[in-house]
């Protein structure tokens, strides 16, 4: 039995976060959950942090919820799995998705049913070639969760996302990639190497604007353009009574590389 459920590890602005429970192909239980909550929610509270990176221990991502937590036939009735989602996923959902900071995900392996939806929550994701994206609902008699039905719909339309969802067919990274449903795939070998270096790259990078940049994009998908170029106006005017800015505005007009703090 694992010990931790999640490393984390905090390293120049970069915090790591690994679901470890390998023997479980990192499937989620309470533990796995409120320490991933956890993770989240010091990025939200800690400024020393300024990007986020969540990977899987051993050979997969998560395959999602730990079914044998779930067992009907342990139970003295139906389990309540809309508890289960408002209480443990939901609030870590809504936590990465606020959080205004980046969010990569490198999916190192199987990414399964809930799994493969907390990997699509997050802003820039990477997968290894060998991995595989898995809507696996249909096949336990189940429906899309952790926000993908949203997630699907919005990346990859809704013919392919009713495919995907109905089939459980898995999805290869390549042809994810290709699909618009993730940032890019990588061969294996590279893949935390990349991943650790866009997670550096963000973390040196100008951090309220690319929270603000995550934000604003986040937003166009439920604004009409008129009023997303007021948001757009709005966030123009916090970004640009940053440090940062003025940091960025400066070292282009000294041609030398800005050095940004984050402020």
């Amino acid at each position: 039995m694992t010990e931790h459920p999640l490393i984390t590890e905090l390293s120049d602005g970069v915090l790591t976060l690994t679901l470890n429970r390998p023997d479980k192909l990192n499937s989620f239980n309470e533990a796995m959950h409120m320490a991933l909550r956890a993770g989240i929610e010091r990025a939200h509270e800690e400024s020393a942090v300024r990007a986020v990176l969540i990977t899987g221990a051993g050979r997969a991502f998560c395959a999602g919820q730990d079914l044998g937590d779930r067992d009907p036939r342990k139970m003295d009735g139906p389990p309540d799995l809309g508890h289960t989602l408002e209480t443990f996923y939901n609030p870590t959902l809504r936590l990465i998705r606020s959080l205004e900071k980046p969010v990569i995900a490198a999916v190192n392996g199987v990414a399964a049913g809930a799994g493969a939806n907390v990997a699509l929550a997050c802003d820039i994701v990477l997968a290894a070639r060998s991995a595989r994206f898995i809507q696996a609902f249909s096949k336990i008699g189940l429906t899309p969760d952790a926000g993908g039905s949203w997630s699907l719909s919005r990346l990859v339309g809704e013919a392919r996302a009713k495919g995907l969802a109905l089939t459980a067919e898995p999805l290869p990274a390549d042809r994810a990639a290709d699909w618009g449903l993730i940032w890019k795939a990588l061969d294996d070998d590279d893949l935390m190497p990349e991943a650790r270096a866009f997670a550096a790259k963000f973390a040196a990078g100008p951090t309220r604007g690319l929270g603000l940049t995550k934000m604003s994009i986040q937003s166009a998908a439920t604004q009409s353009f008129s009023d997303q170029l007021d948001i757009e106006a709005g966030f123009q005017r916090e970004a640009g009574r940053t440090a940062d800015y003025a940091e960025g505005v400066s070292a282009f007009l000294d041609k030398r590389n800005p050095e940004f703090r984050g402020q």
